[in-house]
């Protein structure tokens, strides 16, 4: 009985050890590290950076950000295709910052606000003046003697062109200023399709208003070619405050500022700078920076341009007695040449200038000398 009971013995014995020498070995031995996480580096790329740093993505909004200088891969069209985000420009009046930024800085801080601001200095200006002053002229009697200023054609592209520069001037408010004075007034609504409707019209509006300005161009460049007497009709400022207008030509010099600077100057700026956000100059306006600088230059030129205007408006309507019958019917009184235009008035009684120039009208007399 002792053999089988020694065996049953030894066996236990032998199990029993082999359960606590590992844990013995195990329990002497050192503990495994685990393996040290790479160290992150300034390029690494997006997969190595994952690896040092899980769920840091710097590397791949770093290369978002600097597609501007280094174009990533996309599948999509266009001429940036590659560029995700604008690299660093400073535009006149803005930080040294992304050009998408820095455009937006110019727009807001500088456009806008102080091209509204010309805008409502004009307007006040103007207001100033009428209720101050009242309409210029009036102070030569009418002789019932009509002179033909305007002939039909001139007066169509004259009016061509003014209603296009209209349509472009209140549709670039709206789009410009409507958010913050049409929009806490009509609501988000009914201000959206306002503004598309006259972006819309602003369209097509644009063409009309190139080509009418080409047209005017070439009707009254020959009579606003600049002559001795213009500089000194503007050196005494039109005699806006003598009361007494220096003798002109047909157009005086601050209508032929007008034509020089307003309508040839910042028109072709405009109509320019127009048609490449419209997309339609070759090689031009398929980049963000070239949108971005057509617009800045289209606005800047267009302010001028409405503030200019709005003075020729004022004094083409009811700022001069007489001048907007003259646009309206095409002629004018003698008395009212003689007083506005003294060297146009000599020149049509001379008869270097034809008082007629379109096809003859049966109830006008040609001007002549009065007694």
């Amino acid at each position: 009985m002792r053999s089988p009971l020694r065996r049953l013995l030894q066996s236990s014995a032998l199990a029993l050890s082999m359960l606590v020498l590992p844990s013995a070995v195990l329990a002497q031995a050192p503990a495994a590290t685990p393996a040290a996480a790479p160290e992150a580096k300034a390029d690494d790329s997006n997969a190595a950076r994952a690896k040092s740093q899980p769920g840091n993505n710097a590397p791949f909004w770093r290369g978002v950000r600097n597609s501007g200088e280094q174009q990533g891969t996309t599948s999509l069209p266009g001429a940036e295709r590659g560029t995700l985000i604008q690299s660093f420009v400073q535009y006149p009046g803005s930080r040294y910052t992304t050009a998408g930024e820095a455009w937006r800085q110019v727009r807001n801080q500088w456009l806008l606000p102080y091209g509204g601001a010309l805008l409502l200095i004009v307007a006040a200006a103007i207001a100033l003046f009428y209720f101050g002053k009242g309409p210029l002229g009036g102070h030569v009697a009418d002789t019932g003697r009509k002179i033909e200023r305007f002939t039909p054609f001139e007066r169509a592209a004259h009016w061509a062109n003014a209603i296009a520069f209209v349509v472009l001037a209140v549709s670039g408010i709206v789009m410009a200023w409507g958010k913050f004075f049409l929009l806490p007034i009509l609501g988000s609504t009914l201000f959206g399709w306002l503004a598309y409707a006259l972006k819309t019209a602003h369209n097509f509006a644009g063409p009309l208003f190139a080509v009418s300005l080409v047209i005017v161009f070439f009707t009254f460049v020959r009579d606003n070619l600049w002559r001795r007497e213009d500089t000194q009709w503007v050196a005494k400022g039109g005699g806006l405050l003598s009361g007494h207008e220096p003798a002109s030509h047909r157009f005086n010099g601050g209508e032929k500022l007008l034509f020089w600077l307003g309508v040839c100057l910042l028109g072709t700026v405009i109509v320019v700078s127009g048609l490449v956000l419209d997309g339609l100059v070759p090689a031009w306006g398929e980049t963000r920076a070239q949108m971005q600088l057509a617009h800045m230059v289209h606005v800047a030129a267009a302010v001028g341009m409405m503030a200019m205007f709005m003075g020729h408006i004022y004094i083409g309507t009811v700022g001069m007695k007489g001048a907007y019958g003259a646009m309206r019917t095409g002629y004018v009184d003698e008395g009212w040449a003689r007083e506005h235009h003294a060297l146009w008035a000599e020149e049509v009684r001379t008869g270097k200038i034809a008082a007629q120039r379109s096809n003859a009208r049966p109830e006008l007399r040609p001007a002549k000398e009065s007694p």
